[in-house]
């Protein structure tokens, strides 16, 4: 660990959703403020089951997991979002019968009247959806909805944002749009962990990675290190990434 506090800190976690059965083993990852983290692995490594039990929607059966030097372990999701998580799912991520506006309102739903204070901010990193405020989410594309919904978590002011894949089901050129969306929000100061499939691409934009594999945080470095790695190349990219 650094000296600073972390933003987030999970430490040796088992975690699963079945009794008896573990998806994390002795799992750990370190978040400090104004990072971009990336998870990348095969399928089926517990990318996602990381995410979601930092979110508090997996049962952690040891370990412990604090946010700014704070216990969170075990905490259901409205507590975490009222500690400044925000979590976007892969699927199902906005309300498809609310305009924009509406959707960026159900993010602050606990603080409403930060609604004009935080709609300034996203909309000065997504304008778009200050222009198409009425327009329903339900009629946008899949890389316009994954906007939408990284707009709504942003709205709560987070200390740290969670996203859970945001490139699948997008077509290369909006892959390619929803990552500089992600930096842009990572550089205007909020701390990102992101689940990805696309390897490749999450290395060149993350200041840090782990590699999951079975469950275990079986490799972590820099983004530039891992994209270097031969081994890496030979064991992940080579079959995670668009070549």
């Amino acid at each position: 660990m650094t000296t600073q506090t972390p933003v987030v800190y999970a430490e040796h976690l088992d975690a699963g959703y079945l009794p008896g059965i573990n998806i994390l083993n002795d799992c750990s990852l370190v978040a400090n403020k104004g990072e971009l983290i990336g998870i990348i692995g095969p399928n089926g490594a517990g990318k996602s089951t990381l995410l979601k039990s930092i979110f508090g929607q997996v049962n952690v059966r040891s370990g412990k997991i604090w946010l700014n030097g704070e216990d969170i372990t075990g905490l259901k999701a409205n507590k975490l979002v009222s500690k400044g998580v925000a979590f976007v799912p892969q699927t199902n991520n906005v309300f498809p019968s609310l305009t924009i506006e509406e959707n960026l309102q159900m993010g602050v739903f606990q603080t409403p009247k930060r609604f004009d204070e935080r709609f300034e901010f996203v909309t000065s990193l997504f304008p778009d959806l200050g222009k198409r405020r009425s327009q329903k989410a339900g009629s946008l594309s899949g890389g316009e909805r994954q906007m939408v919904a990284m707009g709504r978590a942003l709205m709560i002011d987070p200390s740290v944002l969670l996203l859970d894949e945001p490139s699948a089901g997008l077509s290369p050129v909006r892959q390619d749009e929803t990552f500089l969306r992600v930096r842009e929000v990572n550089q205007a100061g909020v701390t990102v962990i992101m689940v990805e499939q696309n390897a490749r691409r999450c290395l060149q934009i993350c200041d840090r990675a782990y590699v999951l594999d079975q469950g275990h945080d079986a490799h972590t470095g820099t983004g530039r290190e891992l994209l270097n790695d031969p081994k890496m190349i030979e064991l992940y990219l080579g079959n995670l990434a668009d070549l």
